[in-house]
């Protein structure tokens, strides 16, 4: 960690100065880093620190880059140690109880993960919860429910009569005793499940004559893919039912205040009801209106996102779908016309609400929603995110500042060198833009900077997918006349001298991106020597 820590110290420090300073300043860029990937190991070892305590050991260096944010793994009690969360059981359980063969989730035990958000909040970076609220998994026991199955491609036609079921849906919470919330969960607190113990069949089963306070129905306001996308997995809760939403309810304040959260990235919302998440929210701004939350809402058409978007008035940010697939695409030769990379993106229609990234948990090889970017072009899609004007807020992923775990392993991204981008948003990624998108295969843009930032000093940035070099004649203003630029990441290295009018010549090498700023710039000198270390 020691090369770290020393360009952690020489971000914090001053720099070569290029002028003089505005008064006006604006607000730093913000970054969200995701803290996980899917193939991260689980507890090996009783000596290994946990996930926790090493992304605790990180934030003070993910700060300094100028990461605003750290979305946490979904930390609740889930089905086993090794689940990364998504098989949630327990929305109380921190990693506090003995339940489901350990008192640790995955990733850490609950003393860790408030060390681990305090000294993010001393910090000064938001923590984003991973908040799973679809569904609950590992029942503690089996019960008797009524239910009709349905067609999993058109899940409003029913395949079978109504029957008497046995289901997995009893969840008592021993371990807990009722500590933080009493409320146990049974059958009629679901809309579905996915298999009947009685039969051994598996599908997917409605639950149907739940009472005066029950839904007979899916919930209407979700994804209409396959007729009515409501279940998706496990015990498929019932967000209509007054108990359960009590109970998200008072979870959503109590996990709130007991880490000190900054927001929540909400899991899977197009399978669930939008007017609970709705409510959901206006509840937890009682509390705090500065909350940030992102949903994912996994549809590629982002006209879809952008009804969503109304329907929280823009309360909430999405993640940027169709982008992804775009950058999937020209990195595997599908697309070549780069002028046409944002093409269809939610970051062109509504970049204030747009939550850009490369790759997450969900999008990695072999996994369901798998939009792999090459490795060649994944330099180029963080410049595109990290250093454009009104691109969204970008998304780091792990696995590209730290590499793949899994069946197929990955090396860091960018030749370890994506920290260097992620410190060029912070420092210079700053002012009016100039696009230069005049080709089809290079193309570019410029940031003028601004007096507040790095004491001005701007950005070009110019990227190909040609097997050929090219350049392009590029401004990045009068101000930086007679300026020596550099690339930042190395890879090339010659010098352009900026004319009297503020115009360079950009080279870049074939297949790759060039970003490039005053080689006199604030951090410059350490910035172009750091690369992040291997941590796991």
């Amino acid at each position: 960690m020691q090369r770290l820590s020393s360009f952690a110290r020489s971000l914090s420090g001053g720099g070569k100065t290029n002028g003089t300073a505005n008064s006006d300043s604006i607000p730093q860029n913000q970054t969200i880093f995701q803290g996980f990937e899917w193939h991260l190991p689980g507890p090996e070892k009783p000596e290994q620190p946990s996930h926790w305590t090493l992304l605790k050991q990180l934030l003070p260096h993910l700060s300094a880059l100028g990461v605003s944010h750290i979305w946490l793994p979904p930390g609740c009690k889930s089905t086993n140690v090794h689940d990364n969360g998504y098989g949630i059981y327990d929305l109380w359980d921190l990693g506090e109880f003995e339940a489901k063969g350990s008192r640790r989730t995955k990733w850490g035990v609950r003393k860790e993960l408030d060390d681990l958000c305090k000294e993010a909040n001393c910090l000064g970076i938001a923590v984003l919860w991973d908040a799973v609220l679809n569904h609950k998994a590992a029942a503690d026991g089996k019960e008797t429910s009524n239910g009709i199955k349905v067609d999993p491609r058109d899940r409003n036609r029913h395949i079978s009569p109504q029957k008497e079921l046995e289901t997995w849906t009893s969840f008592d919470f021993p371990a807990r005793e009722n500590q933080y919330s009493n409320m146990k969960y049974n059958w009629k607190h679901f809309s579905g499940v996915d298999y009947d113990s009685r039969t051994k069949d598996h599908g997917i089963f409605r639950f149907v004559e739940k009472g005066e306070h029950g839904n007979t129905e899916w919930a209407q306001d979700v994804s209409h893919e396959l007729g009515n996308y409501d279940y998706l997995m496990f015990a498929d809760l019932d967000h209509s039912h007054p108990e359960v939403r009590k109970d998200i309810f008072d979870w959503g304040t109590w996990i709130t205040s007991a880490l000190g959260l900054g927001g929540m990235r909400l899991d899977a919302i197009k399978h669930y009801s939008l007017s609970f998440l709705i409510d959901l929210i206006s509840h937890l701004d009682l509390q705090n209106k500065d909350l940030f939350f992102v949903g994912e809402y996994w549809v590629a058409d982002s006209k879809i996102l952008q009804n969503v978007l109304r329907a929280f008035n823009g309360r909430i940010s999405l993640f940027d779908v169709q982008l992804v697939y775009n950058l999937s695409d020209y990195s595997q030769g599908r697309n070549t016309d780069l002028r046409r990379l944002l093409e269809g993106s939610l970051s062109e229609l509504d970049p204030q609400h747009a939550v850009t990234f490369v790759a997450n948990h969900d999008t990695q090889e072999s996994q369901s929603l798998a939009a792999p970017v090459d490795e060649w072009f994944v330099p180029l899609a963080y410049s595109l995110i990290l250093l454009r004007q009104n691109c969204g807020i970008p998304c780091v992923f792990w696995g590209d500042v730290f590499g793949i775990n899994g069946p197929r392993p990955r090396l860091p991204a960018c030749g370890g060198k994506l920290a260097r981008l992620i410190a060029a948003r912070k420092l210079y990624a700053y002012g009016a833009q100039i696009d230069y998108f005049d080709s089809v295969d290079c193309i570019g843009w410029t940031r003028m900077g601004h007096p507040s930032k790095a004491n001005g000093a701007g950005l070009a940035v110019i990227m190909t997918n040609s097997w050929d070099r090219r350049t392009k004649r590029m401004s990045v203003g009068p101000g930086h006349a007679g300026q020596s630029w550099r690339d930042i990441l190395g890879w090339e290295d010659r010098s352009v001298l900026i004319d009297g009018k503020g115009y360079g010549v950009f080279p870049v090498g074939h297949r790759s991106v060039g970003v490039w700023t005053d080689e006199r710039a604030t951090g410059f000198d350490k910035l172009k020597e750091f690369v992040f270390p291997r941590v796991v």
